[in-house]
């Protein structure tokens, strides 16, 4: 089967990668196979995060990006990272039915996938799944998820290029800043820009920039104003997302991010390999009996853990 299936991934058959898509998101061992076979394959596609707080128009920025780079020639995949239908356990599509337009073009591919309760594990699924598309021979990849909590963040740090989108309503500084958009963000577009309080949110975004202290060799985050509803500041948003891919070649910091997702990529697999074969029944067994007793009564954690750890 896998054979197939990775021949259907490089002639980018839409049936083989969803096939594959479904081996990762199951978790299944065909998968972590599909992945080993492919990874050669890898490592071409530009990654582009999108995110911020909901409702501020990051699906309409991303059909316009898709579009946007349709005209140049580049093919582009879309994970579209969900929270869980509390009724299927699917994603959520939601506003995304506006990327519906781009569904008949065959170098566009819009895959939403749900959280399903799994915090820790989306980021790396979400991953490898670009992984698919990378050996699919997309040039661009897009990760919009629906908001700025930890599954969030895990999933766009894993990106080249971080794009944070903001409308005028959500100019509170303090709010901004508990966020950690700041921290995250190469680019802010400011979107619905024709709505009052984008000038003086760009000027406070610019102002708070301008204080921060970078070296010679950092990326200075650059704001633009979009309408995504009306095509307005899309170009002007791709030139500075190429304007920092091209930062990112020139000071090194492309091949530190790929060494970086590479690096954690080792250590997830081999801690979650380790954790799998530790958590014998005997090992389950033995923490069970602890919780079974009072609470003062019960080894402390540090002398249990050590206990477990003791072949």
């Amino acid at each position: 089967m896998l054979p197939e299936l990775i021949q259907g991934i490089r002639g980018q058959s839409r049936l083989s990668i969803s096939q594959a898509i479904s081996l990762i998101e199951n978790s299944s061992e065909e998968g972590a196979k599909l992945l080993s076979e492919i990874f050669n394959d890898t490592g071409n596609a530009y990654r582009i995060g999108i995110t911020g707080p909901p409702g501020a128009g990051k699906s309409s920025l991303t059909h316009e990006l898709i579009s946007a780079f349709r005209e140049k020639d580049k093919k582009v995949a879309v994970i579209a990272v969900d929270p869980t239908s509390p009724f299927s356990g699917g994603a959520v599509l939601g506003d995304r039915i506006r990327m519906t337009s781009h569904f008949s073009d065959p170098h566009v591919f819009v895959r939403s996938m749900a959280t399903r309760g799994s915090q820790g594990g989306l980021a790396l699924k979400t991953q490898e799944v670009g992984e698919i598309f990378d050996a699919a021979g997309y040039d661009i990849i897009i990760f919009e998820t629906v908001g700025v909590g930890q599954i969030e963040l895990d999933v766009i740090q894993a990106t080249d290029s971080v794009v944070v989108v903001l409308v005028p309503e959500s100019g509170d500084d303090v709010q901004m800043l508990k966020a950690g958009l700041m921290e995250i963000g190469n680019i802010f577009a400011i979107n619905k820009a024709d709505r009052p309080g984008a000038n003086k949110l760009a000027i406070t975004l610019k102002n708070f920039l301008s204080t921060l202290s970078f070296e010679e060799n950092k990326w200075l985050p650059e704001v633009v104003p979009t309408v995504a509803t009306e095509g307005s500041g899309t170009n002007e948003l791709i030139e500075i997302i190429e304007k920092h891919k091209s930062f990112n070649l020139t000071h090194g910091i492309q091949k530190a991010k790929i060494d970086d997702r590479y690096k954690k990529r080792v250590i997830r697999i081999i801690t979650d390999d380790l954790m799998d074969n530790f958590w014998t029944d005997n090992n389950g067994f033995k923490l069970e009996c602890e919780l079974e007793k009072k609470y003062n009564q019960r080894k402390s954690p540090y002398d249990l853990a050590k206990q477990l750890l003791v072949k």
